[in-house]
Parts: C-alpha cells; sequence; structure tokens
C-alpha cells in the first residue's frame, strides 16, 4: 500500500451532468473518457475506489412531475438512469484495461449483480472498481444518501463528492463572487445553514457515525489525488470536528 495516501478506501459520487460534458444531455465521449481517466490515474496508489453516479444527465424528477407522473414512478426512472451511467462507466473502464463490477439495488442481471455488502467489499479488495447503481432501491432518497450509505455500508474512510467548485461555499460562487469557500464544516453547521452540497438524510448518516465528506472540484488536475494524500488546501472537509472559531472561510 501506498504511502502517499491516507486514505485507503473511499467512494467518490459523481453527478450524472459530468458525464454529458458540452451536451444538453445524455453523452459526452471525451467527458466519459476523462472521468474514468481520472479515477483510473489514482488506483496505483492502492486506493479502493467505489462509485455512485447520478442521473441528472438522462432524468430530472421535474420532468416527470411537469406531465403528471406519479412521484415513486419517477425515482424509479430516476434509479434506471443511474444503472445506465453505471454501464458506461463500467464500459470506459474496461476499454482502460481496469477491471470494474456494477452491483445495483435491485435485482438486473446480467446488467448488473445484486449489491451485497461482503460482495462490495471483496470486489474492492481484489483492486476492482466497483460502481453503486440503481440509488438505495426505494423512492424518495436522493444519490447523495445512496452515497452515504454504502460508504458506510463497505467500511469506506470518506465520502468524496465530486463537484464543479472547490468546495461548500457560503452562497452560489457560479452568482455572487463575493462568497466564500468553508476550508472545514462541521455536519450541525452545515445542515443548520442549510447547505445544499448534500442533502440533508446524506449529511445526518455521515454525522451520525463520523464519515467524513471531502467536496472537491473533480475537474481541477490533480485535485483527486491531493485530497486522497490528505492536502484538502483546495476543498472543503465536512466532519464531526468543529471548524476554527475564526477564519474558516477564504
Amino acid at each position: 500500500m501506498s504511502s502517499s495516501v491516507i486514505y485507503h478506501r473511499v467512494l467518490v459520487k459523481i453527478s450524472g451532468e459530468a458525464l454529458k460534458g458540452k451536451e444538453n444531455l445524455g453523452y459526452d465521449a471525451e467527458a466519459v473518457r476523462q472521468i474514468v481517466k481520472t479515477l483510473a490515474g489514482v488506483l496505483d496508489s492502492g486506493v479502493e475506489l467505489a462509485l455512485v453516479v447520478g442521473a441528472g444527465n438522462l432524468w430530472r424528477g421535474a420532468v416527470g412531475k411537469a406531465v403528471g407522473m406519479d412521484a415513486v414512478s419517477a425515482d424509479y426512472m430516476g434509479m434506471l438512469g443511474t444503472v445506465m451511467n453505471a454501464i458506461i462507466l463500467k464500459d470506459a473502464f474496461e476499454a482502460n484495461g481496469v477491471p470494474c463490477d456494477v452491483l445495483t439495488s435491485f435485482a438486473m442481471e446480467p446488467v448488473g449483480e445484486l449489491f451485497e455488502r461482503s460482495k462490495a467489499v471483496k470486489r474492492l479488495e481484489e483492486g476492482r472498481v466497483v460502481i453503486c447503481a440503481g440509488g438505495t432501491g426505494h423512492p424518495f432518497f436522493t444519490t447523495d444518501t445512496t452515497a452515504a450509505l454504502r460508504a458506510l455500508e463497505i467500511d469506506a474512510e470518506a465520502v468524496l463528492k465530486a463537484t464543479k467548485v472547490d468546495g461548500v461555499y457560503t452562497d452560489d460562487p457560479m452568482k455572487n463572487p463575493a462568497a466564500k469557500r468553508y476550508e472545514r464544516l462541521s455536519y450541525d453547521e452545515a445542515l443548520k445553514n442549510n447547505l445544499k452540497v448534500m442533502d440533508s438524510t446524506a449529511f445526518s448518516l455521515c454525522r451520525d457515525n463520523n464519515l467524513p465528506i471531502i467536496v472537491f472540484n473533480f475537474a481541477e488536475s490533480g485535485s483527486l489525488a491531493k485530497v486522497l494524500s490528505g492536502d484538502t488546501s483546495s476543498a472543503t472537509v465536512v466532519s464531526n470536528q468543529p471548524p476554527p472559531p475564526q477564519g474558516h472561510t477564504s
């Protein structure tokens, strides 16, 4: 095991939007290649890597609501979208010589195997990338909650939330240039201030089980490797450790 990393088993949460790149919907081939290249690039350091991917590039519940769909049916469509995204990522990993498995929350063989904790851990220990697809298998839970739940089940040391910005801000930095980035943040502070980088259920699960969440800019070159090595100078760490009393934003 490489000494250059402090996290040896992590779960990375990726948005579905990351897969569409410059496209309006669906997939951008170059975006998919870059995602897989970045993730595969840290495997040589000995990191065991699990993934959860959203489905925003394929489906939004608001679309179903607009046409009068039942909320449960709309959520199941979203779950199926995450499986589709897992398949394209698995194919891209294997095209790069990286063994990968899709484990789904409901039976979908031969597309994916049913998720079982012991199975997922064994595959990770074998050096395989494990993509956890199909959400929790139940409606009304987001892929953020799925990421927290699966991370806890596989004994991951952290949830890494891959975003377009370098952490959690006091406001949307894309709209408000005066927004400040938190270096560290407690779960309670995130919940109290309604910071929406992850949903409240995911925050609560991680808080109650002392599982840190690290929010970072996935597109920034080398950012994933930096986080894994313990360098969070360009990220936000959400944990049970209280933030410094002053200067906790940058």
